[in-house]
């Protein structure tokens, strides 16, 4: 009697790869389970209120201060990671571009991490989409290791709790660790353990806060965060914006707490413009902002002397996000619109934490 094999692909989440990799045979019939881990994840960019820029510990990823951040929705990115037993590399796709060199060298890395965890030495194939600029300022780099964290892990059936998770997102890029909890978040590290995660701190349907994106460049920023970080303890002034951080984090808590506009107004402006002064006195200097950038923070300015309710604050690249209260959230968008140097104009809203979901298409 002929002896036939029969190939099974499968497609599961949250089991043990090793519980698969097993040859049955029943009555001159095998069967081979060809096992294929797979998950898809969502998570969202988030905005820093209070900032994190330059690293304690470059190796443990530990932040020279703690920060403060609101996830933003509906921006997200949606990530598939798929182990696959006969892939010899892994592989990134990014809004159906594939990546090379240093991007899917910092993938290759934190996915090593992942595979350390569940002891497994499978490579992925990873797909991942935006619905938003990429490498421009906008926390890309948050919301696609959150994804990428959540997602490898589940493929792999490893079960991690929101602290481990956020722990673990930060060795891919450090506010990715603020896109695994919801809505209002703090970065903390436990200086007993040296351990580093975010937590909630309220949830997105605490404060009605609208951050209207005025999108003045969607090109990629020569500079990266993670190299700009590098340079931070070049700057006189390093020092003295992480002496205060405590104190900023404080007002900031406080503000989103008794949901206090002006309050957190005054707090994540000065916050914003401590860490660009940092960055444009580091050595060498960096500049995020454009002129563009800083005409929009003065009309900012202008309209809180109308009695407007609404701040800015910008992360490393030069697009402003513009915070208001969502009664006037369509006022303040329609004249982001009309400046002339503004491209588009994104609104969100606080978001929900890091997810899987079943739907992986594009």
């Amino acid at each position: 009697m002929q002896m036939r094999i029969e190939v099974i692909q499968l497609s599961i989440y949250s089991a043990p790869f090793t519980f698969f990799s097993q040859l049955t045979a029943t009555c001159g019939y095998g069967i081979l389970l060809e096992m294929i881990m797979k998950a898809t994840a969502i998570a969202h960019p988030n905005i820093a209120f209070i900032k994190y820029w330059g690293l304690e510990d470059e190796t443990l990823s530990i932040p020279a201060n703690d920060s403060i951040s609101m996830n933003i929705g509906p921006l997200f990115t949606q990530t598939t990671v798929t182990f696959d037993e006969h892939l010899h590399e892994d592989s990134l796709r990014l809004n159906d571009e594939s990546i090379t060199g240093q991007g899917l060298l910092r993938l290759h890395r934190f996915l090593e991490r992942i595979r350390l965890l569940a002891g497994e030495r499978v490579y992925a194939q990873v797909d991942s989409r935006t619905n938003f600029p990429v490498g421009s300022g906008l926390a890309s780099s948050a919301s696609g290791f959150a994804a990428l964290a959540l997602a490898g892990t589940t493929a792999l059936g490893l079960s991690l709790t929101e602290a481990e998770l956020s722990s673990l997102a930060r060795y891919g890029s450090g506010s990715a660790c603020r896109s695994i909890p919801g809505g209002f978040v703090e970065w903390q590290t436990d200086t007993l353990t040296n351990d580093s995660y975010a937590v909630s701190i309220a949830p997105a349907h605490h404060w009605a806060l609208v951050d209207c994106i005025a999108i003045i460049s969607t090109s990629h920023k020569p500079t990266s965060s993670e190299e700009g970080m590098r340079r931070a303890d070049t700057s006189p002034l390093q020092e003295a914006r992480v002496q205060d951080a405590e104190r900023r984090i404080r007002l900031c808590r406080a503000a989103i707490r008794d949901r206090d506009f002006e309050a957190l107004a005054n707090i994540i402006e000065l916050d914003s413009n401590l860490m660009h002064a940092v960055m444009m006195t580091s050595d060498p200097p960096l500049f995020y902002w454009q002129p563009q950038s800083l005409a929009i923070m003065k009309i900012v300015k202008d309209w809180q002397a109308e009695g407007l309710p609404v701040t800015y604050t910008l992360d490393a690249g030069p697009n402003v996000h513009v915070i208001c209260l969502q009664e006037i959230a369509q006022e303040i968008s329609n004249r982001l619109k009309a400046i002339p140097s503004v491209t588009e104009v994104l609104n969100g809203v606080p978001a929900g934490p890091a997810r899987i979901t079943l739907d992986d298409s594009p």
